[in-house]
Formats: structure tokens, sequence, C-alpha cells
């Protein structure tokens, strides 16, 4: 599956391409370029990748859950990158599902430099979704599951593809996120809203990795990624 990719190069820079991951229902448009991400890390020295993932802004449809493995989606990510940065190291900013994802690239991929993933729950809320459910909910039948009336709504808000993400919801089900299992070896910056219900536990995730460190900056889910503290916290921690 081909992403839709936007490029953003930073004129002579000597450091390595920013990719760019949104989060569930969303797109990168609307997380990173929109909200002056991409921008800063212009004018900071870094040519910026911004991926939309599937089903997600500019990128194709999902035909069927078995093309949105998490597997699947992660080398169609590092693929995506690679149309624009065929060789050499990758730095990543992703948040929610994207960071979700972006916690696979470096076992993948030698070419991962660091990450910094913003967002990030301990959970698999996919796992806890029936897609039988969910498909009678967005007919109009009321959720027994208050997760999934939560989700139905999401995927079914304007402008989003409903059918695709209901495929991708059992899509990456099937690979559900287990970090339990293990993370990432590289140096990776884990930031979380001082108000974000969804990352409680997110000092779990800091603990069990070898080369991880955590902040907090002001908002909830939504208002943490748009804090300019998140930002400058990002920047600097690419940088080192």
């Amino acid at each position: 599956m081909a992403l839709s990719v936007h490029h953003f190069p930073a004129a002579g820079s000597q450091q390595p391409p920013v990719v760019l991951l949104h989060g569930f229902a969303s797109s990168a448009s609307e997380d990173f370029l929109t909200t002056g991400w991409a921008e800063a890390l212009v004018a900071a020295g870094r040519t910026v990748i911004a991926v939309d993932l599937p089903g997600h802004g500019g990128s194709p449809a999902v035909a069927t859950a078995d093309e949105a493995s998490t597997s699947a989606v992660v080398t169609a990510i590092l693929d995506a990158a690679a149309t624009v940065a065929p060789e050499g190291d990758l730095d990543v900013i992703a948040y929610s599902l994207g960071s979700r994802l972006a916690w696979e690239l470096p076992a993948v991929s030698p070419r991962v430099r660091r990450l910094v993933l913003g967002g990030l729950s301990v959970f698999e809320p996919f796992t806890a979704v029936d897609p039988a459910e969910l498909d009678a909910v967005l007919g109009g039948a009321e959720p027994a599951n208050p997760l999934v009336g939560m989700i139905a709504g999401m995927i079914s808000a304007p402008g989003r593809d409903t059918a695709s993400l209901a495929k991708l919801i059992p899509g990456l089900a099937s690979e559900p996120f287990a970090p339990q299992q293990g993370g990432p070896e590289v140096p990776t910056l884990l930031v979380a809203g001082s108000d974000d219900q969804m990352t409680q536990d997110v000092e779990q995730l800091a603990d069990a990795l070898p080369q991880a460190s955590l902040t907090h900056v002001p908002g909830d889910h939504r208002a943490a990624l748009d804090s300019p503290e998140f930002r400058e916290a990002a920047i600097h921690f690419l940088a080192q």
C-alpha cells in the first residue's frame, strides 16, 4: 500500500529527516501541518516527511483488515519514508496511534535513530472492539460497550473514511500493542499531557525501555499535541 506523503525539505540540512505519524481518525494535516509542527521543524533545520496512515488523509482506502495489520502498516510507513529519503537515518515524531506504530519501527529498520512518542497508552484499545458491534452501532444501534460507541463516533465524523477505519481496527487488533514483550532500544522521548487520561500509566513504558526519558506537557490528549512545550521538547531531543 503506497501511503500519502507530505514532504517539506530543509535546505542544506545535514540532520536526519523527521517522519511525522498522526493519530487515529486524524491526518498528517490535522495533527502536524496546520498546527505549526512542520514549520517549526523546518525552521530548526529538519526535513519533514509527514505520512498519512492507511484510510486517513490522502492515503488509499483500506480494502480488507488483512492488509491493515500492524506489521503491514509499519512496512508501508517505512516504504513511504523511503520515497523521499531512500537511505540514511530517520528520526520519528509520532502521536497516539502513530506512537503505537512507531514503537515497532526500530525493530524493523536500522534506519530509525531516535523516537518521540506522544499520547501513548499502555493499553491496546482495538482488541476490545467487537467489529460486529461496531457495524451495528454505525448502523444506528445503541452500543453495549462505551468504547465501541466512542470509536463509532470518531470514525463517522465528517470527512472520515468510515469504512476504511472500521477495517483498520480489526487489522491492527490482529497484532496488538504488547509493550511487555519489549520495545524500541533507540533513544526515545515519551511525552504525555498532564491532563491526558489515556497516558496515566506511561511511566511503565518509560521504565521498560533501555534509553527512554519521559516529560509531561500541559493539556489533555488533544491539547498536549498542540502545546509549544511538546514541540520544543521534541526538537531539543532530536537535536542531541
